[in-house]
């Protein structure tokens, strides 16, 4: 049975060997492209599913361009096709001839989408226009990781149209908002939002919103970005539209998106020296019951009893809860109450006769599985469960024995508790990891051998924040905040704090 890699030594190596023995990914034959396996996409499809109710309560309509796009639409906007250039796969035969005018392979879909509104959009009344894609997209990455910088990968990415400048900003960082939501509830990751500088800003953005989150080893991992297109698009596609007083204007555009990404970013933030955790807000699986017998006599019965466990706690997700805990006074189970806080997820029993328990343990503690649950024949007499918290560690992990009248309510509450330590470990570990700063001869080289965050002042000066390089460090998001009054580099005034951390 494969180890893995020690956490704290190679944590590359690690990331890897979770990657591989959890059964999230697998390499393929297309270079720099993985292989989503049914465990990682069930992962990403917890995601969208949560995320597209969220983008459609914004209002936002989804929608479906094509694959291809005509090269030329690219050229439209000077910055973008600049900005996108070196990633661009591009098709110029197809039928077994030459095309007229080439098709690259969508990095990202403005120019395509715009295009349309150009056509959809003629007056005020059709504005604001908010359409979402689910898709694919193609980036010629020089080195790839599963799911943090690959050929292909899968993202939503939302695009709007509006009025005015206001109402796109606002729309900009609502989207923001929602995916600060996303990552804390659901991920259970702490990140920080902000503006990227204008080096680092989207090809063709106006403004440039992240929210980054700071993975164990100190490297910041961008999980997400929302952007100001102004009117850059809407000029270059010839969208425009006729205001209440009779005006020609041109509408102000928004982008913003997130990708499977978030699932490198979940397992960076959570796992440990046995694999992944994942929290059980977005767990495929989010208990295993594990039956364990000695002889045909007791099999029959911890099975009878496991598939009586799996349904009394299933049962809760649709709302028939068959508990005997009706501690609320209303004849109700009292763990209804929580029962909006869980997810439609599995609770599955593992009665693979070929594996012993200690096999399956560790089967189910590298995927990260929440909640196991042992039940076994004196358990059965004692009318009791087992239940172990996947994020304890191995020293602290406590077998929690609970009566089966009050398991759905213990459940629920561990899962909570889970939960809820994954976030708070993650922050914790985040804020030991966050430095102040006033000059970069006090943090450099500390950067360059330790990683981590560090919070200094910035004048603006692309010159200035070019002196990272040297130090493998960049500027992750500028801070609304000013408590450093003078530049990291040059000294000059500070107009805004920044975020500097070596990055994925």
């Amino acid at each position: 049975m494969k180890k893995l890699t020690d956490i704290k030594q190679n944590f590359a190596q690690w990331y890897q060997d979770v990657l591989d023995l959890s059964e999230i990914v697998d390499t393929s034959p297309t270079k720099g492209s993985f292989i989503i396996r049914p465990y990682g996409y069930a992962l990403w499809e917890n995601i969208q599913g949560i995320l597209d109710q969220k983008i459609k309560a914004l209002g936002v309509q989804n929608a479906y361009f094509p694959l291809l796009i005509p090269e030329s639409f690219l050229k439209k906007e000077a910055k973008h096709v600049e900005g996108f250039s070196p990633e661009l796969a591009v098709v110029t035969h197809a039928g077994g001839k030459k095309l007229e005018e080439p098709y690259v392979v969508r990095p990202t879909s403005e120019t395509i989408i715009y295009d349309s509104f150009a056509r959809w959009i003629k007056s005020h009344r059709d504005l604001p226009l908010k359409i979402n894609q689910w898709a694919n997209v193609v980036r010629w990455e020089m080195r790839t990781r599963a799911f943090l910088r690959t050929t292909e990968f899968l993202w939503q990415e939302g695009h709007t149209a509006h009025a005015t400048r206001d109402e796109a900003t606002q729309m900009a960082t609502d989207a923001l908002g929602m995916y600060k939501t996303i990552a804390h509830d659901l991920l259970a990751i702490p990140v920080i939002t902000g503006e990227k500088s204008e080096s680092e800003r989207f090809a063709g953005a106006d403004v440039t919103y992240t929210f980054e989150g700071l993975m164990q080893d100190g490297k910041a991992l961008q999980m997400g970005t929302s952007h100001i297109l102004a009117q850059s698009f809407s000029d270059a596609f010839g969208i425009q539209f006729q205001d209440h007083d009779g005006t020609v204007r041109s509408p102000y555009c928004t982008s913003w998106g997130v990708t499977t990404r978030l699932i490198g970013a979940l397992i960076m933030t959570h796992g440990d020296q046995n694999g992944l955790i994942v929290p059980p807000n977005i767990a495929p699986i989010q208990a295993v019951i594990i039956p364990i017998y000695k002889n045909d006599e007791q099999k029959a019965r911890v099975l009878e009893k496991a598939e009586a466990i799996k349904t009394l706690l299933t049962n809760m997700y649709t709302g028939i809860c068959s508990c005997k805990n009706t501690s609320t006074g209303s004849g109700a189970c009292s763990c209804m109450s929580s029962r909006a806080n869980l997810r439609n997820s599995q609770i599955i029993i593992d009665a693979d006769e070929q594996k012993t328990p200690g096999a399956k343990f560790f089967h189910w503690e590298v995927r990260g599985v929440p909640v196991r649950i042992e039940i076994g024949p004196k358990d059965i007499e004692k009318n009791q469960v087992v239940l172990v918290n996947r994020a304890e560690p191995d020293k602290a992990k406590k077998k929690l024995f609970v009566s089966e009248d009050t398991l759905c309510e213990q459940f629920t509450n561990l899962l909570q508790t889970i939960q809820k330590t994954l976030f708070e470990r993650a922050q914790t570990r985040r804020d030991a990891q966050w430095h102040q700063a006033d000059d970069i001869a006090s943090f450099g080289k500390k950067l360059n051998k330790e990683n981590g965050m560090y919070q200094t002042g910035w004048c603006q000066s692309s010159a200035c924040e070019e002196k990272l390089k040297q130090y493998s460090g960049t500027i992750r998001c500028v801070l609304t905040s000013n408590s450093h009054k003078k530049c990291f580099a040059c000294s000059q005034a500070s107009s805004h704090d920044i975020l500097i951390a070596k990055a994925y």
